[in-house]
C-alpha cells in the first residue's frame, strides 16, 4: 500500500548549515534549494506512527523550507517500508519511520532482505506511548494483583492486533514474568481487538495506550495497570505495574527515525538537531500529548544504544515464547 502526501512546498530557497562549517566546507549545505525529502512510514495511513510522522514532517519542512513527502508503504509486518529505505539512496533525502516493531521483527524475521543495524542508521528516537492493561467493566478482576493471582489458576483470553505486535509482546512477557497462562487471541489490528474486549469476548488485552484511553473514559474498560515507569497524567489513579508487583513489565511502543547506514554523519546530526528543536515545540508537545504520546527524545547516539537494548530483549521473548510471523 503507498500513499504520497506533499506537508509543505515552500519556493526552494536556501538552508542554511546552521552549526556545521566542516560539512560546508567540504559539501554543499544540506539541504539545497530543490531538495525534496521523502519520510517513509512503513504503515498504512491513519495509524500512530503516521500521525507522527504528519505532525514531525509539516514542521521539518517549516524549518527547512523544502517540501516533505510523507510516503506510506505498508506490508510484509513493516519491513516493506523498511527494506525500500534501506536499499534507497544514502543523500538524505530519505528517512524512515521505525516503531517497536521493528526491534521485534530482528527475531521474528532473520532472513529478511535488510539488516536493521546494518543497512539503517539511528537519527532520533522522538517518543513513546505505553501499554495499558484493561479488562471489560464488568470483570471480576478489579486490579492488576488480582489479575497477577488468577492468571496462574485459570487460563484467561488475551487479544492483541496479531503475532509480534506489542500488545503480543506484553501479553509474553507477562506469561513469562508470572508464569501464567495468558492464552494469545491475535486479531488483524488493535481496534477489532478492542471490540471484542469492550463486547466481553476477551478476557483481558494488553493494549496500546491511545487505543484503550477513549473506551476507560468512557466507562467500557477498566485500566488495571500501566505498563510505564510512572503513572500518566490523564490516569492518575491507574498504578504502574511496578507498583503493583511486577517491576519488569515496562512496555512502551515507540517511533523514531533512521536513514539509509551510508547517509553522512552531517546529515544524521543536522536531522537530529532539528528534530530535537521540532520536539520542543509547545504546540507539538501538547498535540502529540492529546493522542496518547509521551515525547521523549533521544539523539542518534543514544538511540542507538537503546535500539539495541531493544533488539536483545525482545530477541529473548520471541524465542521463550516461539513467537512465529503470521
Amino acid at each position: 500500500m503507498k500513499r504520497r502526501n506533499v506537508l509543505l512546498g515552500l519556493g526552494a530557497v536556501g538552508a542554511s548549515c546552521l552549526g556545521f562549517p566542516a560539512f560546508a566546507q567540504t559539501q554543499k549545505a544540506f539541504p539545497q534549494p530543490g531538495t525534496t525529502i521523502k519520510y517513509v512510514v512503513p504503515f498504512a495511513a491513519g495509524g500512530l506512527t503516521d500521525i507522527m510522522a504528519r505532525i514531525v514532517g509539516q514542521k521539518l519542512a517549516e524549518e527547512w523550507k523544502v517540501p516533505v513527502i510523507i510516503e506510506n508503504k505498508g506490508g510484509g509486518n513493516a519491513q516493506t517500508g523498511a527494506d525500500f529505505v534501506a536499499k534507497g539512496i544514502a543523500d538524505g533525502t530519505q528517512i524512515l519511520a521505525i516503531t517497536q516493531s521493528h526491534s521485534v521483527n530482528v527475531a521474528l524475521f532473520p532472513n529478511a532482505p535488510f539488516s536493521l543495524t546494518k543497512d539503517l542508521r539511528p537519527v532520533v528516537y522522538l517518543a513513546d506511548s505505553p501499554m495499558l492493561v484493561v479488562v471489560p467493566i464488568n470483570s471480576p478482576i478489579k486490579d492488576f494483583k488480582e489479575l497477577i493471582a488468577l492468571s496462574k489458576t485459570k487460563a484467561l483470553n488475551a487479544g492483541s492486533a496479531g503475532n509480534g505486535s506489542a500488545p503480543h509482546l506484553t501479553l509474553e512477557l507477562f506469561n513469562d514474568l508470572n508464569k501464567g497462562i495468558l492464552s494469545h487471541v491475535p486479531y488483524k489490528g488493535g481496534a477489532p481487538s478492542m471490540t471484542d474486549l469492550v463486547g466481553g469476548h476477551l478476557d483481558i488485552s494488553f493494549s496500546n495506550y491511545p487505543q484503550s484511553l477513549q473506551f476507560v473514559k468512557a466507562g467500557k474498560l477498566r485500566a488495571l495497570a500501566i505498563c510505564s515507569t510512572t503513572r500518566h497524567p490523564d490516569l492518575p489513579n491507574v498504578p504502574t505495574a511496578r507498583e503493583s508487583g511486577m517491576p519488569d513489565l515496562v512496555v512502551e511502543n515507540w517511533t523514531a527515525v533512521m536513514a539509509p547506514a551510508k547517509t553522512p554523519d552531517a546529515i544524521v546530526e543536522r536531522y537530529s538537531q532539528t528534530f530535537l528543536k521540532i520536539m520542543a515545540m509547545p504546540e507539538v508537545v501538547d498535540s502529540l500529548t492529546q493522542k496518547g504520546f509521551r515525547v521523549n527524545v533521544k539523539g542518534s547516539d543514544e538511540f542507538g544504544r537503546y535500539l539495541k537494548s531493544e533488539i536483545d530483549r525482545w530477541g529473548r521473548v520471541v524465542k521463550n515464547a516461539n513467537i512465529k510471523p503470521d
